[in-house]
């Protein structure tokens, strides 16, 4: 398996922020009156939050000091599954001949799959543009924005008044002050999308999901790849099992994982790099990917100049409904502290947005918030895990060869799992397998909404869909508490009373027959 050769690939740069002459929209209001909301950051949190305000008849001006779309569309979600499609597919083909099919060498044209991930950039693009925000009525600017007080700021020197304000400034790639790191030239999830081509060797340095993925979507696309995790094992998060199932599924794809270890230091330059880690291992690689966490994006915003409270971690403090320490002003996104995901990032714009503008309290809901690994296989959970340690607290679990559907691809590492507090409700629920983050949406609806695993169990679920596996963990649920002392003597006396109601009424048309 080889790289094209970056001399005669064909260019793969990244699109452009935005076609044309980038502009900025007037930062006053036509009647010179302050805005009713300002947004500050471009990413899912803030054009959100624009939207929403701008649907609710709010004077709404968002600035973006870089380019609208954020992290999710440009260095994100968006490039990482793109990128995550070619390592599967690649993947899926080395796997074939299980199921009879046989495709030969597996070749990987990393120039290609590259202008795939960019190309999906550049199709996305246009929904996060400028041009669809002014389409909807909110005015844009770009540069930089300083807090000078509780409802005033400037917009690279200029002056702006508002009557409310939402941060949503985001977060970046961390990278820690381990010595050689920086002079090694690091890649993170900011850069690593502008390689034009696949590392020989890469050290993917965390082995949280960002890490998992891009470790084994390299180590899928042809690099030799070793995760180094501090941490006692990957995915430390998630539930023991399902950490287990990924490592078994990373060391299969021939990544080479350390775990309980650390990086010391870096010595040498890209291309011929030697990372010491703490158990004395010397690993011999060409690049560095740096995935070890976020820093929120605070530190120059003059946030005390507008009376809004940063904690020591750089995250904004904010109340149950999103509002910081100057009630005029609010926060979504990363930068909140809650889970740094761009669905929680929609949701807290979509309700920071409303409480500001429409002065409602609305709060965050932090107990369902659904989170998706999407390595092979994918770990999709919420709210308390399996290994909880409550003892009021059951987990039923359906193995994926119980499911028709895994049985039939031969893909059975995996599992459902929920877990029912002592009143029966919902309260945490974990799917490893194929499309686990589309499984987990129906329980984590039904947790929301406090809907019973009764009705999940009496919903007919399509077969032989992987969804089966929430039914009969559902079923199984609906079995045991009606095989409680009181269930089950009421059903057995409704069951004997109907046996004896249907020999009476047998017994009586025999009798009423005519003989002949």
């Amino acid at each position: 398996m080889t790289a094209t050769d970056p001399a005669t690939a064909p260019s793969i740069a990244p699109p452009t922020a935005a076609p044309g002459v980038r502009r900025s929209d007037p930062l006053t209001t036509p009647d010179g009156a302050p805005w009713d909301l300002l947004v500050v950051g471009g990413g899912t949190a803030g054009l959100v939050a624009a939207h929403t305000a701008a649907g609710f008849g709010a004077r709404t001006l968002l600035v973006e000091r870089h380019r609208t779309g954020g992290d999710c569309l440009w260095t994100g979600c968006v490039p990482s599954k793109a990128m995550l499609a070619a390592a599967h597919a690649a993947a899926a083909a080395r796997r074939a001949p299980r199921l009879g099919v046989h495709v030969g060498d597996v070749h990987v044209d990393f120039a290609a799959v590259m202008r795939h991930v960019h190309d999906t950039i550049a199709r996305i693009e246009p929904v996060d543009s400028p041009e669809r925000l002014r389409g909807a009525g909110i005015a844009v600017a770009h540069g930089d924005v300083t807090m000078t007080g509780p409802q005033s700021a400037v917009v690279d020197g200029e002056p702006v008044r508002f009557a409310q304000a939402l941060l949503a400034t985001g977060s970046s790639p961390s990278v820690p002050g381990i010595p050689g790191l920086a002079e090694a030239s690091p890649l993170t999830s900011d850069d690593v999308w502008d390689l034009t081509e696949l590392p020989g060797r890469l050290l993917v340095l965390g082995g949280g999901p960002i890490g998992c993925e891009l470790g084994q979507a390299f180590a899928r696309l042809g690099s030799r790849v070793s995760v180094v995790e501090a941490g006692p094992r990957v995915l430390g998060p998630e539930d023991a099992h399902a950490a287990a199932l990924v490592a078994a599924a990373l060391r299969a794809d021939g990544v080479d994982l350390q775990e309980d270890v650390s990086l010391e230091r870096v010595e040498g330059t890209p291309g011929d790099l030697a990372a010491h880690l703490s158990d004395g291992t010397v690993l011999h690689v060409d690049r560095v990917l740096v995935a070890v966490g976020r820093t929120p994006g605070t530190h120059d915003l003059g946030l005390g100049s507008a009376g809004v409270e940063v904690r020591e971690s750089g995250h904004v403090v904010v109340d149950g409904a999103l509002r910081t320490t100057n009630p005029r002003i609010w926060a979504a996104g990363d930068l909140t502290g809650h889970p740094a995901f761009t669905h929680v990032a929609g949701m807290h714009g979509s309700l920071a947005a409303s409480n500001a503008v429409l002065g409602l309290r609305r709060k965050v809901r932090l107990d369902t918030i659904p989170r998706v690994t999407y390595t092979q296989p994918e770990v999709a959970s919420f709210g308390v895990g399996t290994e909880t340690d409550d003892p009021s607290h059951t987990v039923h679990r359906v193995d994926a060869t119980e499911i028709d559907r895994a049985v039939a691809e031969g893909d059975t590492d995996g599992e459902v799992a929920v877990v029912l507090d002592g009143r029966g409700r919902l309260v945490g629920a974990r799917v490893v397998g194929p499309r686990a983050g589309e499984v987990l949406a129906e329980l984590t609806l039904s947790a929301q909404a406090g809907v019973s695993l009764r009705t999940v169990a009496g919903t007919i679920h399509p077969y032989p869909a992987w969804s089966d596996g929430v039914s009969k963990a559902a079923v199984a649920r609906t079995r045991e508490e009606l095989a409680r002392p009181l269930p089950a003597t009421v059903t057995r006396v409704l069951s004997r009373g109907r046996r004896r109601w249907v020999q009476h009424r047998a017994s009586a048309a025999g009798a009423t027959r005519p003989a002949r």
